[in-house]
C-alpha cells in the first residue's frame, strides 16, 4: 500500500515518527498522524483550515492530548494495588530525582522504528479505502485525514473535540484529493 502514497502522505507517515519520537511515545496512534498532516502544507491541513478549524490550536490540542496519553495512570495502577506516588519516591530515593522518567526516555530512544497502533493501521487503511472510493490511484494526505475522519479514533475524538465539523471537513477532504 505505501508505494501509492504521494510524497506528502509518505511525509505524513514519516513525520508521524517524529512526532512520537518528540513526544516520547511508544506508538504511533492516529494523533500523531493528525498532527503530521496538520503541522505541514498540504491537501489535508487546507482542508483542516477550511473546514473552520484553527490548524494551530488543534496541533496544540492534538499535542497536548498525546502528552497526556503516554502518562502512567494512578487510578489504574491503584486499582491493581500499586501506589505510583510511593514507587515514584523510593525509585527516587534510591536512585534521584526524575529516575523513572530518565529509565523511560532511555528505552524509548534506543527504538529506530516506533510502531504503529491499531488505530493508526484503520486509519491507513481506510485512507485507502477512500482513494478507491473517489477513483483515484494515489493516496494522497487529504486521503490520509478522510481515514482519520472515518472510523472513531484519537485523531476524530481530538478533531471533535476542537469543534470541527466532520462532515465540512471530509468535503474539503474530498476537493483536495480531487485537486491533487
Amino acid at each position: 500500500m505505501f508505494e501509492r502514497f504521494t510524497k506528502d502522505a509518505r511525509s505524513a507517515v514519516v513525520d508521524a515518527q517524529q512526532v512520537a519520537r518528540t513526544a516520547h511515545s511508544d506508538q504511533i496512534d492516529s494523533r500523531h498522524l493528525l498532527v503530521a498532516l496538520a503541522e505541514h502544507e498540504g491537501p489535508a491541513r487546507s482542508a483542516l483550515a477550511e473546514g473552520g478549524l484553527d490548524v494551530a490550536a488543534l496541533v496544540e490540542r492534538a499535542r497536548a492530548d498525546i502528552a497526556a496519553g503516554d502518562a502512567l495512570d494512578p487510578g489504574a495502577l491503584a486499582a491493581v494495588g500499586i501506589d505510583l506516588d510511593e514507587v515514584t519516591r523510593r525509585t527516587e530515593a534510591t536512585f534521584g530525582e526524575g529516575a523513572l522518567a530518565r529509565a523511560g526516555r532511555m528505552l524509548r530512544g534506543r527504538r529506530k522504528h516506533v510502531p504503529f497502533t491499531p488505530d493508526a493501521k484503520k486509519s491507513l487503511e481506510l485512507a485507502l479505502r477512500e482513494a478507491i472510493r473517489l477513483g483515484s490511484k494515489e493516496i494522497h494526505g487529504g486521503h490520509l485525514l478522510l481515514g482519520l475522519t472515518r472510523a472513531e479514533s484519537p485523531a476524530r475524538t481530538v478533531l471533535s473535540d476542537a469543534g470541527a465539523d466532520l462532515d465540512s471537513v471530509r468535503r474539503h477532504a474530498e476537493g483536495t484529493t480531487e485537486a491533487a
